[in-house]
């Protein structure tokens, strides 16, 4: 029997971009709860570090690392196999890689191609490769989205327009996949106090805190396990109706319109403070 919170006990989950950053802590939160995991990923100094802590003080080796750049068929075939071997089936499949390759409306022919390699591409990839594999019925495909996917920005390009292709492939394998009882979701992170966040900020969690105050109600930003809890429940047969859809862990960011929530009223006494301010 499953010990209490071990929800994902006797899964297996593959996480692709599982060695740093918001793939790592997918990575740790699916082994709490009871899944074994193969992390997947092209650091493998980090990767490797990652599974011997997650099987430290274990009487098994229930967490392997695997060398996957997910812009290559032949390395997408070999990790599904290394997956069989060790583990003998695949129930979780979570869609973490991802290039940040982006400099908006300056982004070269070079730039849109990688990023849609890595961030759409491959993810299409691993879900076709892993057909085989992937228990039926039962099986759960996670995508890694982003409130970039959902909005308009004036400094995005390649990225935004790859999680928002991410995000509409998840509707298309969920239909595809449905009738074999495998669930298809993405989750979307919004601002995250992660590593980007943490170079943007010099590490300081509490000027993130306060700039995500600004763009969401819950006045902070997320935290990268916050983001992790969703994929572990939508991971879970307590989540066996939730298809085909996209959960927003963002704090409420795309609740709101433009104007933040706040109103006209608030924008324009804002305006008529600043004139004033500049009167002589």
């Amino acid at each position: 029997m499953a010990e209490a919170g071990q929800a994902l006990a006797g899964k297996v989950a593959l996480v692709t971009g599982g060695t740093h950053s918001i793939g790592e802590a997918i990575c740790r939160r699916l082994h709490r709860a009871g899944a074994r995991v193969l992390v997947t990923g092209i650091e493998d100094a980090a990767g490797e570090a990652l599974a011997r802590d997650l099987n430290s003080g274990g009487t098994s080796a229930d967490a392997l690392y695997r060398h996957l750049d997910v812009r290559s068929d032949a390395e997408i075939e070999a990790a599904l196999e290394d997956c069989q071997a060790a583990f003998g089936r695949l129930d979780i499949l979570v869609n973490c890689a991802c290039s940040y390759r982006d400099r908006g409306p300056a982004s070269s022919r070079e730039d849109w191609l990688e990023t849609l390699n890595v961030n759409v591409v491959g993810p299409a990839m691993l879900v076709q490769k892993a057909g085989a594999l992937l228990t039926k019925p039962g099986g759960v495909v996670v995508n890694i989205g982003s409130i970039s996917g959902k909005v308009g920005s004036r400094e995005r390009g390649p990225y935004a327009a790859g999680k928002a292709a991410l995000m509409h492939f998840t509707k298309l394998a969920a239909a595809a996949l449905g009738p074999e009882g495998v669930r298809v979701v993405s989750v979307s992170p919004g601002w995250t106090w992660s590593p980007p966040m943490e170079a943007m900020t010099r590490g300081r969690r509490d000027i993130a805190d306060a700039a995500g105050g600004r763009v969401n109600p819950l006045g902070r930003v997320g935290r990268m396990e916050e983001v992790a809890n969703v994929v572990a429940f939508v991971a879970s047969e307590e989540a066996g109706w939730v298809n085909g859809c996209d959960i927003a862990v963002d704090g409420g960011f795309t609740a709101l319109g433009p104007d933040q929530g706040l109103g006209p009223k608030h924008w324009c006494d804002a305006a008529v403070l600043k004139d004033e301010d500049a009167l002589p």
